[in-house]
């Protein structure tokens, strides 16, 4: 896989707002994707040092629109933790 291909993009909420205070970054990643592989497109994209990568697999909610009812898509994201005094400029804006 292309390390593009990998990081599908980043999650922005107020608890990942809060994690970017710890040297956290969380992104939505490739649900085929392993913690190996996704430090290693961090690293390469934003030329970053990784020290760790959580992943989490996030089911999708079930919602109803009237009588119809779907599913929200799954998705697995990646809480990825740099070097200390290291930022990814990209969420600084």
């Amino acid at each position: 896989m292309d390390a593009r291909d990998i990081l599908i993009r980043p999650l922005v909420t107020e608890k990942s707002t809060a994690l970017m205070e710890q040297g956290k970054y969380v992104f939505v990643v490739a649900k085929a994707a392993n913690k190996i592989q996704i430090a290693n497109a961090v690293a390469e994209i934003f030329k970053v040092k990784v020290v760790s990568v959580n992943t989490v697999n996030v089911m999708g909610k079930m919602k109803r629109m009237g009588r119809n009812v779907g599913k929200r898509s799954d998705y697995k994201k990646a809480i990825v933790k740099l070097a200390a005094g290291e930022t990814i400029e990209f969420f600084e804006a």
